[in-house]
């Protein structure tokens, strides 16, 4: 047997092995192994992470530098990360079991956040107010937060840290990054890109380990000044109420249970693609999952036809191989939290009609795998309908016309996306107001960029990555007031007056 690879974590710029000097092990889910050991940082770890990025933001290099050269560094960054795309590419597969042809998609889109931001760099722009007071000039700043917690998940760790990187390090700001214990390979390699670009030491960096050791001393660190995290709804909940007590920025991206809608007018076979990407894609183990497929009444049938035929023939196999449409499921808690609901929709009166158990090696599958499942006779108040699995299971619910629809699909904690199909544009532009959902799909699904806001009302979280309003994440606004004036006027009383005191 080959030896297993031993990561370091990357503080001030140089590889080391946890205080502790304890390890731990990453399993490829494809062949139910370990392959990769990683260090086990504690809350000492977390300090010199968090201490280095802190003198990394106060003093040194990055302070110093323009915010052109940041922009130009963000664009060698992309560059590099090109060269390296298929290399991630497969150590995010080996660490996730989550297909190549997606995880090859990701990385060989991901330059395009670095070169987006690093465009944006020199952009940020303060404001000269016009001011009501005589003899007085006010004008705004904006200036990066300081030092950044990160902590991203397992389905899909560079991309969705770096929605959070590039924003950040376009700001100004410093950060320090923990991934999820479960992926951590991919982030670490991606520290040598960094290192390659010349980003300083201290900028960036990185600590592995579990929640309780890492995650929250990072979270609660007198010297963080903003939290990103992308993760579970609980999970979240925690961060967010860590972070309140020192009263941190937080942008958070949570779960979702979001609404795959498809009207009678659409075209179907394109809408059956949309429900297959928008569920079984990913195995599931997406945050903006279709997972709850409603369909109106009068082609209910026909529509349930057509997508089981499909979703029935999806090969599932070793997601190594370009061919393989369904992979495992990642972790063996995922793997028997899904098992779990499909159990609970069966007890619950919900009718499967496909999948609903695990595949055997003949049939392609391995260790971890769920076939496709689907339930149809499913009331949007099971469970199955209202809590996030995170898995390749699919709740069909029937509804009569478009106010039954929204009734249903805005039934749900959740609100971090939605899918319409219909041929009409009116519709879908009334579909798309009155849906409570931070991305509405109109005849597609699973389409991002680093140009479009995202994130989710509800519990699908706080805040937007991405777009415009993703930088805004990252700065603080300062404003600074000048006068002019020879007389100070009367110390007493505050400036309110147009005029002179």
């Amino acid at each position: 047997m080959a030896a297993m690879k031993a990561y370091q974590v990357y503080i001030d710029g140089a590889r080391c092995d946890a205080i502790s000097g304890e390890r731990f092990e990453s399993h490829d889910p494809y062949a139910d192994a370990p392959w990769a050991t990683m260090p086990r940082c504690g809350p000492d770890d977390v300090d010199l992470a968090v201490e280095a990025a802190h003198r990394a933001f106060s003093s040194g290099p990055w302070p110093e530098m323009s915010a052109t050269a940041r922009g130009k560094l963000l664009r060698r960054i992309g560059d590099l990360i090109a060269e390296k795309s298929e290399e991630l590419a497969r150590i995010e597969v080996r660490d996730n079991g989550k297909l190549i042809s997606e995880m090859l998609a990701q990385t060989r889109y991901l330059p395009e956040w670095y070169y987006y931001y690093g465009g944006l760099a020199d952009k940020i722009e303060g404001a000269v107010i016009p001011s009501d007071k005589a003899d007085t000039f006010n004008y705004t700043l904006r200036e990066p937060v300081g030092v950044c917690a990160m902590i991203s998940p397992w389905n899909s760790p560079l991309m969705l840290t770096s929605w959070k990187i590039a924003p950040a390090l376009a700001a100004g700001c410093t950060m320090v990054i923990k991934p999820s214990e479960f992926t951590s390979a991919s982030i670490l390699e991606l520290m040598e890109v960094f290192e390659e670009a010349g980003v300083p030491p201290g900028v960036v960096n990185v600590v592995t380990g579990f929640g309780p050791e890492v995650g929250e001393p990072l979270v609660t660190h007198a010297k963080v000044a903003k939290v990103a995290f992308t993760g579970g709804e609980a999970a979240g909940r925690r961060v967010y109420q860590a972070a309140a007590e020192s009263f941190k920025r937080v942008t958070l991206e949570l779960g979702g249970k979001s609404p795959h809608i498809v009207f009678d007018d659409a075209k179907q076979d394109a809408a059956v693609n949309g429900a297959i990407s928008g569920i079984f894609a990913a195995t599931g183990q997406t945050c903006i999952a279709g997972s709850r497929l409603l369909l109106q009444e009068s082609i209910h049938n026909e529509f349930m036809d057509k997508l089981i035929a499909t979703a029935s023939a999806a090969r599932m196999g070793d997601p190594q191989d370009f061919e393989t449409q369904v992979g495992p499921v990642t972790t063996p808690a995922q793997y028997q939290k899904v098992l779990d609901y499909i159990d609970i929709a069966k007890a619950d009166g919900a009718e499967c009609v496909l999948g609903g158990e695990p595949a055997s090696a003949e049939e392609g599958g391995g260790k971890w795998f769920v076939k496709p499942t689907i339930f149809t006779g499913v009331k949007n108040n099971m469970r199955i309908a209202q809590e996030e699995v995170f898995g390749p299971i699919l709740s069909v619910i029937p509804f009569r016309d478009e106010d039954e629809a929204v009734e249903i699909a805005n039934d749900v904690s959740f609100g971090l996306a939605a899918g319409v199909w219909t041929e009409s544009l009116t519709r879908a532009t009334v579909m798309a107001k009155r849906l409570r959902a931070g991305t509405i799909w109109i005849n597609t699904y699973r389409a991002v960029s680093m140009t479009s806001p995202f994130g989710g009302f509800k519990a699908s979280g706080l805040g937007r990555e991405n777009g415009l309003v993703g930088i805004e994440e990252y700065l603080e606004t300062k404003s600074v007031w000048v006068s002019t004036a020879e007389d100070t006027g009367n110390p007493f009383v505050m400036k309110l007056s147009g005029g002179s005191d």
